[in-house]
């Protein structure tokens, strides 16, 4: 048995899987989020340890026959959160996550300090990395960031309390700006940058090698063996990737989680930081990825769904999928960019916006018009990565992949066949799972296949040529309200 834990944004997912790859079971525990200021993000490490042990009790009890077995364990995480750690191991302060924005001035400091820091990391600097994080930490909370001792990713410091390892996988170092990604090694130079060193780092490991096992007395109080490996893991989007079984050049998934993400499997490191792409490592051997984010996605019809007071995401959903084709050409457009925005424009002060709203428009109207603009926002990530609706098919995972509604229409405003996965809304978790397995020595092309698709969607001509009317609209409102941001 091989047990996935996935540190999401808004909870902890556990997934146990079984040696013919069935999902016996799952549990999940809410995560609290503070927002202290205006574009501020952070979580305390303890509400993840917290959750995680809440979670774990549910899965024990659903399948504790099943539980008692586990061998392995792999870890998946939301990226380029900072947990900053004094000289005994102590959380000096809450953890700045990858939707904040206050390290906007830091990311010019970083490049000048580096010129050469887009070749080295295949990234843009941008404030929801890690690096501009302690950068901003050194500026103005230097009480702080003089007791700072080790800095780890939000999963990593779940591993530091279950395995008492501090290791990293390569695709999660990927999102810090502190790896050298074509080499898969930190970086002197960016580290030197932001007066670290690596000492300041943990070690670093492939996402499906081990990286330690699970402490005695954690295996004892979750009622498990000794010995349990933990595997390196993955960064959360290149988790769902193996869960997906994106391994080769090519493969891909588009995600709609709390954020929006195209992800596509390459060969080689091809940075492409003109266009605001991350070229990150993959969690697999001699494998990078090349990968376009929206800050605001699922969220976005969350955030909708709260707004206008419906009882339920589901029925609101719903409402959507009955809207006549002649009300959706009449829906405002939205610019979905709650949280500002990564790829194409990097700019952690864009804000949302309705435009064209009138009195006749209703709660169907603004969802609808949320899911446009995240799809519309996926589409030009898709572009920004140089890639067409005319290649493969790619796999449709994350929460919002449960409407079918959102599923047919960002397969036509993709203008590509998706295929969403029996167990969409778990990829991370069950990647994480995989990865576990392959650390207890499984084989990858075996652990790594891809799923089966439970539904597909074709991209329909008359929603097509209904949305790119749409879409020449939505893209000329960003440089029109720029300069208002």
């Amino acid at each position: 048995m091989y047990l996935g834990i996935d540190l999401g944004t808004s909870g902890v997912k556990l997934l146990l899987l079984d040696e013919k790859q069935n999902v016996l079971a799952t549990a999940d525990a809410a995560v609290p989020l503070q927002r202290p200021q205006p574009t501020w993000s952070e979580q305390h490490p303890a509400d993840w340890l917290a959750a995680l042990e809440t979670a774990v009790a549910q899965l024990r009890a659903q399948v504790p026959a099943a539980w008692a077995q586990v061998r392995g364990i792999g870890l998946s995480g939301h990226m380029h959160g900072a947990v900053v750690l004094g000289a005994q191991g102590q959380v000096l302060r809450p953890a700045i996550l990858w939707n904040d924005g206050r390290a906007g001035a830091e990311c010019a400091q970083l490049e000048q300090a580096v010129p050469a820091s887009r070749r080295i990391t295949g990234n843009l600097a941008m404030p929801g990395f890690t690096a501009p994080k302690l950068l901003w930490l050194r500026a103005h909370e230097p009480g702080v960031f003089a007791q700072v001792r080790q800095v780890l990713l939000p999963k990593d410091w779940l591993r530091l309390q279950l395995t008492g390892t501090a290791v990293s996988d390569m695709s999660d170092a990927s999102g810090t700006l502190w790896l050298d990604v074509g080499r898969r090694d930190w970086s002197d130079a960016m580290l030197q940058a932001c007066g670290l060193d690596r000492s300041h780092m943990p070690a670093l490991a492939e996402g499906s090698s081990a990286s330690g096992e699970l402490q005695g007395g954690v295996a004892r109080r979750w009622g498990l063996p000794s010995g349990v490996v933990v595997a390196a893991g993955a960064g959360d989007n290149a988790a769902s990737a193996v869960g997906v079984g994106a391994r080769q050049a090519g493969q891909g998934f588009v995600s709609l989680g709390t954020s929006g993400v195209v992800f596509r499997v390459t060969d080689a490191f091809t940075p492409a930081t003109e266009r605001a792409v991350h070229a990150f490592a993959h969690a697999l051997p001699q494998r990078w990825h090349h990968m376009s984010v929206m800050l605001s996605a699922a969220s976005a019809f969350g955030w909708v769904t709260r707004l206008t007071g419906q009882s339920s995401e589901a029925q609101l959903s719903d409402a959507v999928a009955a809207l006549p084709a002649t009300r959706q050409a009449q829906a405002p457009l939205f610019l979905p960019y709650l949280s500002g925005e990564r790829t194409p424009h990097n700019n952690p002060a864009a804000t949302g916006v309705f435009m064209g709203l009138r009195a006749e428009h209703d709660a169907a109207d603004l969802a609808y018009a949320v899911m446009e603009g995240v799809g519309f926002g996926l589409l030009d990530g898709l572009h920004a990565m140089g890639a067409s609706g005319t290649d493969a098919a790619l796999a449709l995972v994350g929460g919002g992949a449960r409407s079918d509604a959102w599923a047919q229409l960002l397969a036509s405003g993709l203008g590509c066949v998706l295929q969403r996965p029996r167990g969409a809304q778990a990829a991370a978790a069950l990647g994480a799972a995989r990865l576990g397995a392959m650390a207890c020595g499984g084989d990858e092309a075996h652990w790594c296949q891809p799923l089966p698709a439970e539904d597909t969607f074709t991209p329909q001509a008359a929603q097509q040529a209904l949305l790119a009317e749409r879409y020449g609209r939505f893209v000329a409102l960003y440089p029109a309200l720029q300069s208002q941001f």
